[in-house]
């Protein structure tokens, strides 16, 4: 970016010496490379503090393994992997039959252990029976009956559904598979269609001109020469660097001498961006800036910068 100004500054420079046919002398020469110095020194520390610059910018999301609840061998596969689905659409299906069984069994053992409990309770009415026949009874039935809750719950639990809106981007399951409920063997790969933001990575040096609301412009390497506006959404409270976490080390400055950047997510807002973002894909990487409430008549520069930085997306050597 500093280089870009530099140039544009020095192609200035030469045309004016050329048009104006200033001699080369040891005059007109320092005072021209001094007033550069002097004058883009300015600007692009005015302009770096109050409309801060990130070329480190992504779109991040959020993915879930697919980890089913109970084991079985899948009958059924119902989603297509990167089709866009809603909340609630059929993922696969574990062979419901050995938990269907469970179920009629424990149905059939709840039905003669209530006939005992009604048995027990008559008995005790017409002073027969004994309390503690009762009691047993009805624990029985208790039982059986938090037994069969559990069953039918894992019954419906064969029927593997989505959380939210999104769809399947690793389809790791197929009909025949035999899957269990471990953490490190998910069956699909999921992503949320809702959890998509837009994170800048800024200096800590603008940390005071980082604010909510403000103005921001987003290019991305996949859309070569087009600069999309939006704000910032929040500037995130806490660096990554600065984490500690309990257990027997004490905290030392040689673990970690990076500074940091500043996580800011920003919202794109420009109406034109609906057109590009069926093509960007999650991950889609590229550079942003925010403009400030302080010394605005430096931000057309950011901006100029901006959009000539984006034009050079075009050129692969430069990435």
């Amino acid at each position: 970016m500093d280089l870009l100004l530099i140039l544009t500054y020095a192609a200035i420079a030469i045309t004016v010496f050329k048009v104006f046919k200033i001699p080369l002398n040891k005059w007109t020469v320092p005072t021209a490379v001094l007033g550069g110095v002097v004058l883009i020194g300015t600007l692009i520390m005015l302009m770096n503090y109050n409309h801060p610059y990130s070329e480190t910018t992504r779109e991040y999301f959020v993915s879930t393994p697919i980890v089913p609840a109970v084991r079985g061998k899948v009958v059924s596969v119902n989603v297509e992997p990167n089709v866009r689905i809603q909340k609630g659409h059929l993922l696969f299906t574990i062979d419901p039959v050995p938990f269907q069984n469970k179920v009629d069994a424990l149905t059939a053992q709840l039905v003669s252990a209530d006939l005992d409990y009604k048995r027990a309770l008559e008995l005790k009415k017409r002073n027969i029976g004994k309390q503690r026949d009762v009691d047993i009874t009805k624990a029985k039935v208790d039982d059986l009956s938090a037994k069969l809750h559990d069953a039918e719950y894992d019954l419906s639990r064969t029927e593997v559904r989505a959380e939210s809106d999104g769809y399947v981007t690793q389809m790791l399951v197929y009909p025949g598979l035999y899957v269990v409920p471990m953490p490190l063997r998910p069956a699909m790969v999921f992503v949320q269609s809702d959890s998509f933001a837009y994170v800048g990575w800024y200096r800590q040096n603008s940390a005071m001109r980082l604010q909510s609301g403000f103005e921001a412009e987003v290019a991305f390497d996949a859309v070569p020469g087009k600069v999309f506006t939006g704000e910032v959404v929040q500037v995130l409270p806490v660096i990554a660097e600065g984490e500690v976490q309990a257990n027997g080390s004490m905290i030392r400055l040689g673990v970690n001498r990076m500074p940091g950047r500043i996580p800011v997510q920003i919202k794109i807002t420009d109406p034109r961006f609906a057109e590009f973002a069926p093509n960007l894909p999650g991950g889609s990487y590229g550079q942003s800036a925010i403009y400030s409430d302080s010394f605005t008549h430096v931000a057309i520069m950011r901006k100029v910068i901006l959009r000539m930085s984006s034009w050079m997306s075009y050129f692969f050597p430069f990435h």
